[in-house]
């Protein structure tokens, strides 16, 4: 569905913001015999995984990083963009990354070796009232502040440097029968804390704006509703309050038309053939 919305023809030129795995890669490669596909992953793992294709060009860096690495290969407009905003397989399978509440490893989370400070050293780092501003801008979680006192008291008497030791420390704070999605929801939160997440989502739609063509598509799957909202605003006025200016005669002035009013999201056999698309919603816009 994500490919369908790129609207692939030939000769155009693609951008796949989020490579990992090379699937959405492969898929808009085999949609037109002569076009060109430009994909970012900042993660130095998912350079093991580029295709061998010489349509392909794989940078290893941020989507942040989106605008000026387009100028380094001479491109200045693109007929579509497609991010998938969700952790990598990969990363979630891999116990040395820090990403699942499933295995016990180093309390990690980076996305890239670029990425300076991990989950632990944020524990250590911040204040109680740091940390619960995180969890309650990022996690949807109630009771911020418990959580975050819980945790630094933890990690004064002993620091906290695995994931199992993080999971032990506020399972017991979980609301009956929701552990699993009370602690997937803290270590979202980290996670987000961690890669600058939202900073570098909003910079990358911005940049979006400016390097496709009139006519070219922006396609984005998300997974919780702190980004798909920036989405949503930003697909619908070119602002991330979602705040529409009109002209005049009451014409909107936004850079794209959405094209997706209300989200795509997965249908019960994608859900059952791959369980994590079970929270991904799918917007599409088009560049004005």
């Amino acid at each position: 569905k994500s490919v369908d919305a790129l609207k692939v023809v030939e000769g155009g030129v693609y951008v796949d913001v989020t490579y990992g795995g090379g699937g959405h890669s492969k898929e808009i490669l085999s949609r037109a015999e002569c076009c060109s596909l430009y994909a970012f992953d900042q993660d130095e793992d998912a350079l093991k995984n580029e295709l061998d294709d010489d349509r392909l060009i794989l940078i290893n860096s941020n989507f942040s990083d989106l605008e000026n690495s387009l100028k380094l290969y001479r491109v200045d407009k693109v007929d579509g963009l497609l991010a998938d905003l969700g952790v990598s397989s990969h990363q979630f399978d891999s116990e040395e990354r820090g990403f699942s509440i499933r295995f016990d490893g180093p309390l990690d989370m980076r996305m890239g070796k670029g990425v300076q400070k991990t989950a632990a050293d944020i524990i250590s780092d911040y204040t109680w009232e740091q940390l619960a501003g995180m969890l309650r801008s990022y996690s949807d979680l109630k009771g911020a502040g418990r959580i975050a006192r819980r945790i630094k008291d933890v990690n004064e008497v002993e620091p906290i440097k695995t994931t199992k030791t993080l999971v032990e420390v506020v399972r017991r704070m979980a609301p009956p029968n929701k552990h699993n999605k009370f602690l997937a929801q803290v270590f979202q939160a980290f996670r987000i804390e961690v890669n600058n997440e939202m900073h570098v989502l909003k910079d990358m739609l911005q940049q979006s704006m400016r390097v496709l063509k009139p006519g070219g598509q922006l396609v984005v799957i998300s997974y919780h509703s702190i980004e798909d909202r920036l989405v949503k605003n930003f697909m619908r006025s070119g602002k991330f309050s979602g705040e529409e200016e009109k002209d005049f005669f009451g014409n909107s002035l936004s850079p794209f038309k959405v094209v997706t009013r209300k989200p795509i999201v997965p249908d019960d056999e994608e859900v059952l053939g791959n369980n994590r698309s079970r929270s991904a919603k799918l917007r599409v816009a088009e560049k004005i």
